[in-house]
């Protein structure tokens, strides 16, 4: 799997880069963390990340998952779902922690700025947002989020799983009634933190997923 830290296309998050992999490692999956290009526009981010994928593919890796947080959760879900991807530049699967999903919401506008610009047409955010990019053939989604989550709120992950839902993609999704934004493993947040077990269970899944 390739971790995608958060940190709103301006930093990387460290609590969201490392220990997730090791956490990754620790439950017998292959992890490593991708650092993407910041303070750039689209597509830069998402033509580094498929480059990374095709990588790990040319070096015989066969099912390649993601998982993101918040802006890396952005991240993810268009490497999983936007269109142009070469054949070895796909995933089998995708885990988003309170990942933006939306570019169409007034919600989280720093992320949007960075990878938008102020000056975005209804267009281009249209096309950066991943509930407006499902499809019947889009992969499995592993979706959790907060609902008292303030920075991104919980309707990017109930715009996501309705459109998920309307397509027949399988995908579970999680919102938890506490925590604030930036959780990462959640280590200690109460009932939140068992995203991790009900994802290794997902996880374990999808990577034993024959294709």
């Amino acid at each position: 799997m390739i971790v995608l830290p958060g940190g709103g296309y301006a930093t990387h998050a460290p609590h969201e880069a490392e220990p997730v992999a090791e956490w990754l490692g620790e439950i017998g999956v292959q992890a490593s963390v991708f650092r993407y290009p910041l303070n750039v526009r689209h597509p830069a981010p998402l033509d580094a990340l498929r480059a990374e994928i095709g990588r790990l593919r040319g070096a015989g890796v066969r099912r390649i998952g993601l998982i993101g947080f918040s802006a890396g959760g952005h991240l993810a879900g268009l490497a999983a779902l936007a269109p142009g991807a070469a054949p070895d530049q796909t995933v089998q699967f995708a885990v988003l922690g309170y990942a933006v999903t939306s570019m169409e919401t007034e919600t989280h506008r720093p992320s949007q700025l960075i990878l938008l610009g102020a000056d975005a047409s209804p267009r281009l955010r249209r096309s950066t947002s991943l509930d407006a990019l499902v499809t019947p053939q889009s992969p499995p989604f592993f979706v959790w989020h907060t609902a008292e989550d303030t920075g991104v709120p919980p309707e990017h992950a109930y715009r996501l799983a309705s459109a998920l839902a309307a397509s027949g993609v399988p995908h579970a999704v999680h919102v938890f009634a506490h925590g604030p934004h930036g959780l990462g493993l959640a280590q200690g947040a109460g009932e939140t933190a068992t995203w991790t077990t009900l994802a290794k269970a997902w996880i374990s899944e999808q990577a034993a997923w024959p294709g």
